[in-house]
């Protein structure tokens, strides 16, 4: 493009962030869940008793609550998780600590304590609302919301980014990034103390610091981006362990870009950060596990059955699994969320448009890496879940595919879309919206893996009964479906004020002419 709508995308940008970060911090994660609890109460042991063990912790008498995510070492226990979002969670919780013991405090436990709202929401064989655990429900919501929502806020804006580099207009940019956000189980997880969505976060963010250096004008590489790319995707490695195989693939694609610049003396900065990470995590290892190499999962105590089978729980793909994890009612991905059929369809226009081929493949490649990963699992369900929770972090590279297909100006096609086209993507995105949410907000946990059709047998129920996931609408004292109403008001509110500032960039926005693309060129906006 030889004009660039720089008022409508940063319009397009804020919109993004406001709304995915409004629908993400607005509920509040799950209270007493295993993944988040093992994390969780490995920040707290550091901070508070400067160790790594959460000996007091795991059985639930302190902290966070207890968790079967353990591993046992000598008598001593520890998180057996990726460390990286606990690492990350230290210095918050450090910090969060002293305000933590304001007493405003003991005012809000009263309220909360008095609000039948909030009473509705907890279960009749709890403890109710004590002090303490209100305590380490504020550390937990804030670290989830610095550490999981803000972040998964920034992958949409970096979605569209991306997205408008490949072509793709404003407005068909921001539905892309927008149904990623909202309407696939990254929404579920997006605020939330795992770490699958802080991975992906960072697995695009250096996706996208390759892709730019390809562009036409682009700069050379610098040491300090060079190094960025490094860090991200060693890190993305210590945050969640499978996703070595995309930060693998694309330290390939990474390598590819820098010698076609002639910037391959560049890579050894790439390197450096990834070994950073890598000595991170193996001194970690060493410290705790008994050897640079051994990671938590082989000294989990409940779970040796799963750990030993194959390579540490992964085999060969499987039917079941594959089927599991796309057409199925239990943890299908296109059932769940049918919007990212089309990205099967996108990748082949992609293909053929010829627009950034070696982009294409990093991201069909790291696609198939996550889905061939979960499709080995011998637990591939991932346990109480919404949709295939680890194929996650390859969640975001399948969405950028539905640009080419939602949009024809994304493979250099001037025609318009056709209306049956239209009228699909509404219906899809429609149950996408209805199903994702249904799904992620119903009950006060994510579906247990008992349960063979969560949308029929879990969701429906509770929604019938009025049995939601808290929200910020509950401390208010919204009750049940009610808890909705301030969010689909301030969403409305914020989509209101983004088409008027839409109409006002329109109208400045001097007129957009297309030149011929050769093939295998990357246009970059």
């Amino acid at each position: 493009m030889t004009a660039v709508t720089f008022n409508q995308d940063r319009v397009n940008r804020i919109a993004i962030l406001l709304i995915a970060l409004l629908c993400y911090g607005y509920f509040f994660p799950r209270w007493a869940d295993n993944n988040q609890n093992s994390r969780l109460n490995m920040v707290v042991a550091v901070v508070d008793d400067g160790t790594l063990q959460i000996d007091r912790y795991v059985h639930g008498q302190l902290g966070f609550g207890k968790t079967v995510d353990y591993a046992k070492v000598s008598d001593h226990y520890y998180s057996d998780k990726a460390p990286g979002a606990a690492f990350l969670g230290i210095p918050v919780y450090a910090s969060l600590r002293l305000a933590l013991d304001w007493p405003v405090m003991e005012r809000l436990t009263e309220r909360l304590a008095n609000s039948e709202a909030f009473k509705a929401t907890l279960r009749e064989s709890g403890s109710g609302v004590v002090q303490d655990k209100v305590r380490y429900a504020l550390a937990q919501v804030t670290l989830s919301f610095l550490i999981g929502a803000i972040p998964s806020a920034l992958l949409c804006v970096l979605l569209y980014q991306l997205a408008r580099g490949f072509g793709g207009r404003p407005n068909t940019s921001a539905f892309v990034a927008l149904a990623y956000g909202l309407l696939t189980p990254a929404f579920a997880y997006a605020n939330t103390f795992y770490g699958h969505q802080l991975s992906a976060v960072m697995l695009v963010a250096a996706f996208y610091l390759i892709f730019t250096l390809e562009q036409p004008g682009a700069p050379r590489p610098s040491v300090l981006r060079s190094l960025a790319i490094g860090l991200l995707l060693g890190y993305s490695v210590m945050t969640e362990f499978p996703a070595v195989l995309v930060a693998g693939i694309l330290t390939l694609y990474a390598i590819y870009v820098f010698l076609r610049r002639a910037a391959g003396g560049h890579l050894i900065w790439v390197c450096i950060g990834l070994a950073a990470c890598a000595a991170a995590l193996m001194i970690y290892n060493n410290a705790i596990f008994g050897g640079p190499f051994k990671l938590g999962y082989s000294s989990s105590e409940l779970w040796q059955q799963q750990h030993s089978a194959g390579f540490m729980s992964l085999t060969l793909p499987h039917w079941e699994a594959a089927f599991g994890i796309t057409f199925s009612p239990f943890r299908g991905l296109f059932v769940l969320s049918p919007i990212m059929v089309l990205a099967l369809p996108g990748f082949a226009l992609w293909w053929r448009s010829g627009e950034g081929r070696a982009t294409c493949l990093a991201s069909l490649f790291s696609v198939l890496a996550m889905f061939l990963f979960n499709a080995s699992s011998i637990m591939w369900w991932g346990g109480f879940a919404v949709g295939p929770r680890y194929f996650l972090p390859g969640l975001p590279f399948m969405a950028l595919a539905l640009i080419f297909l939602v949009d024809p100006a994304a493979r250099g096609d001037l025609k318009t879309r056709p209306v049956w086209l239209t009228l699909l993507i509404v219906l899809l995105s429609a149950w996408s919206l209805v199903a994702t949410w249904g799904l992620t907000l119903a009950e006060q946990a994510f579906p247990p893996d008992t349960i063979f059709n969560p949308l029929v047998e879990y969701a429906l129920p509770n929604w019938l009964a009025g049995n939601i996931a808290r929200n910020a609408g509950t401390v208010v004292g919204f009750k049940g479906h009610l808890g909705l109403l301030p969010l689909a008001a301030t969403c409305a509110v914020v989509t209101l004020v983004w088409w008027m500032a839409s109409r006002l960039a329109a109208a400045e926005r001097p007129v957009e002419v297309r030149p011929p693309n050769p093939a295998g060129a990357t246009r970059m906006v």
